[in-house]
């Protein structure tokens, strides 16, 4: 049977379309086409992938920007993919919903755990293992949200597989009870996985509805208002924190305070 690295190496252009050589060392994940299309745009270089599951490009700094996809399989996958190249440091930029009347729609939430509520994470390691981020990977977002003049919420983020819960009371209940401040379909996977693959890792994701008031569903029409609105901020976020981290050269996984 071909080893781990090697399916990986293989799988991970035949996923995105782009060869091994054009990733670099430092990665930012995301959900949606456009924002590819946005960072291709500022920098001017070529995305690969059209026609493929993801879509891959990486500027003349070295940084790549891949979008994975929808839900917490693809987040396993990408996060199993690039093994292959053993990126120093990995952000998700996502959209979440808040569950918190405090939360409100174009709200920035840098997570402090994800609950693993979507089971994907379970083939990786038992249920007892927290979702956590790597704090200095999040230290450096922190302070280019802060550096930008944004506001932004911690706590915990649940992660499902399911996408309409909306009218599931018992579920909403659920959420009540473990006290999370948004909900989303990736976090927790996207942690656990990076922690299994020992690839420093984290998130920061925009609220983009407030499902558990009856006007705050997401919908086509409101999910365009907040792209609209806020996308640009939050792609320049992860740019600039990304980009800094590569260029000031510091170690992510072993530090000392």
């Amino acid at each position: 049977m071909i080893e781990r690295l090697e399916l990986a190496k293989n799988w991970l252009p035949r996923y995105t379309g782009m060869p091994l050589g054009n990733f670099g060392e430092y990665i930012l994940l995301t959900n949606f086409r456009d924002y590819v299309g946005r960072f291709a745009d500022q920098f001017n270089c070529d995305v690969f992938g059209d026609g493929k599951p993801m879509q891959a490009t990486t500027n003349s700094s070295g940084l790549t920007f891949i979008n994975f996809g929808i839900g917490s399989p693809n987040a396993a996958t990408i996060m199993d993919l690039l093994t292959a190249i053993r990126p120093k440091g990995v952000l998700f930029l996502g959209k979440c919903g808040g569950l918190k009347k405090a939360t409100e729609i174009g709200h920035f939430i840098l997570p402090i755990a994800a609950i693993r509520g979507e089971g994907t994470s379970n083939d990786y390691f038992p249920p007892e293992v927290p979702a956590l981020p790597s704090f200095k990977l999040h230290k450096f977002v922190s302070d280019k949200i802060v550096e930008k003049g944004h506001e932004y919420r911690t706590g915990v983020v649940y992660t499902t597989n399911r996408r309409l819960w909306e009218h599931d009371d018992i579920f909403r209940e659920h959420l009540r009870r473990n006290t999370c401040i948004a909900i989303d379909m990736e976090t927790a996977t996207f942690f656990i996985v990076g922690h299994y693959n020992e690839i420093a890792h984290g998130a920061l994701l925009l609220v983009s509805d407030v499902p558990v008031t009856p006007e705050g569903v997401k919908t086509e029409e409101s999910d365009e208002k907040v792209t609209a609105n806020w996308a640009v901020a939050h792609l320049q976020i992860g740019i600039d924190a990304m980009t800094e981290l590569g260029e000031k050269g510091e170690q992510i996984k072993h530090f000392r305070y």
